[in-house]
């Protein structure tokens, strides 16, 4: 394809980029309607300075970077700290705010502090080994899930949980607590290193361009 290839991460990430895409004059209005969530379509272009998107699962998107299969790249911090490619990130987009948090019974605050062989229910093992054993130096057993993890310290799966949280309102519903806080996150831009160096200009173009509403974005944060 011609031009700058674009992988944006399904759902509300994607509509936000292009929102923004759209108010920094990057792309025409009109690409919103085309792209529509309630579409089938995968792959749609802009006109003007040729930009191709194409949507993807968030935790492909790095994948599709990394191989050159896209040039860029928007997707969250969580999933750029769990797939852990070697990509350039570029910009904070200031949108899709949330946290990376540890969260439990408040019953276990004290033990998770001090304690090791603590069993963690997370979608994001990488994520939960680096904070617990690099950071922490804590020994933890790291149990994979893929749906609710809030269930797990529920039911006695697990003592604790690795999990995004943006208000903490499932928490407290389920009688949960963040204890600890791992990171902030929110959508980035990603770009393919050897795109970096060979469209260096036309890549520069567009950050400038997203840099100063993605600025205010995180102002409103």
């Amino acid at each position: 394809m011609d031009g700058l290839t674009v992988a944006l991460a399904k759902g509300r990430l994607a509509g936000r980029t292009v929102d923004l895409f759209i108010k920094a004059g990057v792309v025409r209005p009109e690409l919103k309607e085309i792209m529509d969530e309630t579409s089938r379509r995968l792959v749609f272009s802009s006109e003007g300075p040729r930009l191709n998107f194409f949507m993807a699962k968030a935790p492909d998107v790095p994948t599709y970077v990394d191989y050159g299969a896209a040039d860029v790249g928007v997707t969250g911090k969580d999933t750029l700290l769990e797939e852990r490619r070697n990509l350039y990130e570029v910009l904070d987009l200031g949108f899709g705010a949330c946290r990376m948090v540890v969260a439990g019974r408040e019953e276990i605050r004290d033990r998770l502090r001090y304690g090791n062989n603590l069993r963690v229910a997370t979608k994001y093992p990488r994520i939960a080994v680096d904070y617990f054993g690099r950071r922490k130096q804590q020994t933890v057993e790291i149990v994979k899930l893929n749906g609710s993890v809030e269930l797990a310290p529920i039911i006695g799966l697990a003592d604790v949980i690795v999990d995004i949280v943006e208000t903490g309102a499932t928490l407290a519903e389920n009688g949960l607590s963040v204890l600890e806080e791992i990171t902030p996150l929110s959508a980035r831009m990603v770009v393919n290193r050897a795109s970096m160096k060979m469209q260096r200009v036309r890549i520069a173009e567009l950050i400038t361009k997203l840099k100063k509403w993605a600025t205010e974005a995180d102002r409103e944060r």
